[in-house]
């Protein structure tokens, strides 16, 4: 028996990177998934994947920033699998590299669009679903960038923050009602948005350099962001709310050192 028998999820940006990697997850572990993403092409061959493994699916394509997707995102749960018990709200863009003076408000509107409005619309809808029959597991990727700085362009970093701060209060005034909401703070993870810089790396011969400040001394890898979700949908997690976990390989354990220099 899977570890998500019976539940039924909704995981979006699941094109391609940890998105993809945690609706296989959940629909392995006997979840019926809904999963979503503006890149219909990606989207497709995630649903393939499940399917041709023998899962139940739903694909739907659109942006999590549009409030009616993310309403019947939910509904499509309903309807197609008969409830809603997880929504991994995971979409997100990174908003490239541009610095702190050279970013225009649109810049930042764009960006919290998906990164930070689309996971309170999760946790809206999913939570309002939710608290009305019997609880359940929102799931937010934030990531380290959000604890402090020196990961991440400042309006991506602001915007995991924000989403932090949203699951702890979210989390909060869900008091009671069996809904749980958390958050994962990926650290280096080789996905789609991260990918230019792993082929940089590569083509100048410095792969080995990649990761190289975390104890762990390498990247991530999207499974290993799949196994954190796997777990806070699970009823395994049932005592874990509120909080920001981190999946980072020890990146956010430290303050900046030199590796073998430290007295």
């Amino acid at each position: 028996m899977g570890r998500l028998e019976n539940k039924r999820a909704v995981v979006t940006g699941a094109a391609s990177g940890i998105g993809r990697a945690s609706a296989i997850a959940f629909a392995e572990q006997g979840a019926r998934v809904v999963v979503c993403d503006v890149e219909a092409t990606g989207l497709g061959e995630t649903t393939e994947l499940i399917r041709d493994a023998g899962g139940q699916v739903r694909s739907v394509v659109g942006s999590v920033s549009d409030p009616e997707l993310v309403e019947d995102l939910v509904q499509q749960s309903v309807r197609e699998h008969g409830g809603l018990d997880v929504f991994f709200a995971n979409a997100g863009v990174s908003g490239g590299l541009t610095q702190l003076f050279d970013l225009q408000v649109e810049d930042w509107l764009s960006l919290l669009k998906v990164n930070l409005i689309g996971p309170f619309l999760a946790i809206k809808h999913a939570g309002r679903y939710m608290r009305e029959n019997g609880g359940g597991s929102i799931i937010c990727t934030a990531s380290v960038a959000g604890i402090r700085s020196g990961a991440g362009s400042t309006h991506y970093s602001a915007s995991k923050a924000a989403v932090i701060n949203l699951v702890q209060t979210a989390a909060c005034q869900l008091t009671g009602t069996g809904v749980r909401v958390n958050a994962i703070c990926p650290g280096l993870i080789e996905t789609g948005m991260t990918q230019p810089l792993f082929d940089y790396a590569r083509a100048a011969g410095k792969e080995k350099k990649i990761g190289q400040l975390n104890p762990t001394r390498r990247a991530g890898q999207p499974q290993e962001i799949a196994h954190m979700a796997l777990f806070l949908a699970s009823d395994e997690s049932s005592y874990v709310n509120g909080q920001a976990c981190v999946v980072d390989g020890g990146l956010s354990a430290s303050h900046p050192f030199v590796p073998g220099k430290l007295a």
